[in-house]
């Protein structure tokens, strides 16, 4: 999820109690639920790169014990002190398995398996970002300092901020049960169903971050996907769906897969969309090939595209990743 989220959540477990565990335990524990995301040094490679390494190694089981040690290092740096090493490096191991397990909770995924398997695990509980748990934290967060304006307004001993705190993290997981009970009612929906008389291959309920109701559901079947709003309050209309055909095995996507974005996006991809255009290429007629997920969005829109810009003989120019929709780009 979002580093706010990442943030917040650190400063909620050390205001619960974690804060008597070790001295700068709410620093340790901020920066060490922020930690895994180190791995955005990558974006000095392009956006490719990072996308290769992100949630990689930095994400995964095997290393959290060092990923832990890069908070304990730098809070040692910072305040030149002599910190309890061991409690101060379990607080930040913490830390840093909630990192990983809200991204675990989100669509994007996380590879906890890396280096034994590079499979993907996702929960598709929440979005990259959520509005109610975001704000439910903030909640907790602030809450000690407004009670504490309004405790020397009275003369009374202002909270400390526990309390709060754990009722943050609370809410944080029965929030995500009770999506996990939604999330299941929407994939029933979209697998109880025939489209076009065809069975799905694989369906998904993806979140939307203001409400726990309404689904973003994806079906696939053996020559289309399927992108349909699902409402666990109610029923499916299969008929509002926008499709997307499979295409053919064209030539030129054939010569796009065979380069370095797209033979990573498409291991990277769960709904994997083609589509292609003609356009001008070193002033000849040529063809564009565009590469989607409908995680992120649709062709031409949203996020996370691969494009490929090939000559009259399909012969690939030029083939790049981008994290925005690539409109506008040649």
């Amino acid at each position: 999820m979002d580093n706010l989220t990442h943030s917040l959540t650190g400063f909620a477990l050390a205001r619960s109690g974690f804060d008597r565990f070790c001295p700068r335990a709410t620093l340790l524990m901020i920066l060490a639920a922020n930690a895994p995301d180190a791995d955005i040094v990558a974006l000095r490679g392009g956006p490719l790169r990072y996308l290769e390494w992100h949630r990689g190694y930095s994400h995964s089981l095997l290393c959290l014990p060092l990923v832990a040690l890069l908070p304990v290092l730098a809070v040692a740096v910072i305040y030149r002190e002599r910190l309890p090493w061991t409690r101060a490096w379990l607080l930040c191991c913490a830390g840093v398995a909630s990192h990983l397990l809200i991204d675990w909770t989100n669509s994007y995924g996380v590879r906890f398996m890396l280096p034994f398997s590079s499979a993907w695990f996702h929960l598709d509980l929440n979005g990259l970002y959520d509005g109610w748990i975001c704000v439910v934290l903030l909640f907790a967060a602030l809450w000690p300092i407004l009670a504490r304006l309004v405790s020397s307004e009275i003369g009374e001993r202002p909270p400390g901020g526990r309390g709060t705190a754990a009722f943050a993290l609370t809410f944080f997981v029965l929030f995500d049960l009770a999506r996990a009970v939604l999330h299941q009612r929407a994939i029933a929906q979209l697998e109880a169903r025939l489209y076009e008389e065809a069975a799905p291959l694989q369906t998904a309920a993806l979140p939307e971050p203001f409400t726990p109701f309404r689904w973003t559901g994806v079906v696939e079947t053996a020559d289309s996907y399927r992108v349909n709003t699902v409402n666990t309050l109610g029923n499916l209309d299969p008929q509002a769906a926008e499709v997307f055909y499979k295409p053919a095995s064209l030539q030129a996507i054939e010569n796009a897969k065979l380069t370095e974005p797209f033979r990573y996006f498409l291991y990277f991809a769960r709904f994997p969309v083609w589509s292609e255009a003609p356009t001008a290429v070193d002033r000849d007629q040529g063809t564009r090939v565009d590469l989607t997920d409908l995680r992120f969005g649709i062709p031409w829109a949203g996020s996370f595209h691969c494009i490929a810009l090939e000559n009259s003989r399909h012969e690939v120019i030029r083939s790049w990743f981008t994290y925005g929709s690539g409109v506008g780009q040649p």
